[in-house]
């Protein structure tokens, strides 16, 4: 089993109902910032930090995004036709392409600037200490989020939740050792069980993100990420 990730699951398979109209015939990785998809923003950051393996999970309009990523040959999908299975459960789908041992994850509803999100967290990495791995940024440091943060990190670079308190946001991208997961009865669930499994068992890590990060999961989150791609001041 490796202890040093090359395989990125990125999710790609929900509905988008935040974004409205603009999800009614095409999925959200298909929406455009800047001219370019975000599913194409994302795999910019996985091709960026070199990794070969590449899985995109797929439910609603999967023929679109199947037929947007068919020519890229290192791109494998991992469909969902029955069920959304959530974050947990797409990732247990998809371990047979993403092989053993740690793998990274990377929503596709964000856009980024700065440092590669995923080369910090490979720089990171501890198959030693950690089990998990989040980036974080504090919230007023980033777009688009809403909220007063996910987690708490240690000066130990553990992490724990904010539960209400003023914490770090967590940015959709980690590494993660899926164990346990295939002991998970329910066939849809998110990746909150084994977050907070490993924090409970001190092996879940955080690291921050020294760049730009813009969510995009509503319509105004277009144009404040096209603003941060180019440099624009955005508040």
């Amino acid at each position: 089993m490796r202890e040093t990730p090359d395989a990125v699951m990125l999710f790609a398979a929900g509905f988008g109902t935040r974004m409205g109209a603009l999800t009614a015939n095409r999925p959200k990785p298909l929406i455009e910032v800047g001219g370019k998809a975000l599913l194409d923003h994302a795999l910019a950051q996985v091709r960026g930090a070199g990794l070969s393996r590449i899985v995109v999970n797929t439910h609603y309009h999967a023929d679109q995004i199947a037929a947007h990523v068919q020519s890229q040959r290192d791109v494998q999908l991992s469909p969902e036709p029955d069920l959304i299975l959530e974050t947990g459960g797409g990732l247990r789908a998809a371990l047979p392409l993403l092989g053993a041992g740690p793998v990274f994850t990377l929503n596709t509803d964000a856009v980024w600037t700065g440092a590669n999100p995923l080369k910090t967290l490979a720089q990171a990495w501890d198959a030693g200490r950690m089990d998990a791995l989040l980036l974080l940024a504090p919230p007023d440091r980033i777009v688009g989020f809403r909220g007063t943060g996910d987690f708490m990190l240690g000066a130990d670079g553990r992490i724990e939740r904010a539960k209400g308190r003023a914490g770090l946001a967590y940015l959709g991208a980690q590494i993660l050792l899926p164990k346990g997961i295939e002991d998970i009865a329910e066939p849809a669930f998110s990746l909150n069980l084994l977050w907070d499994r490993m924090i409970a068992e001190g092996r879940a890590f955080g690291v921050l993100h020294p760049g730009g990060w813009c969510d995009v999961g509503r319509p105004e989150g277009i144009p404040e990420a096209e603003d941060l791609l180019r440099g624009a001041h955005v508040s």
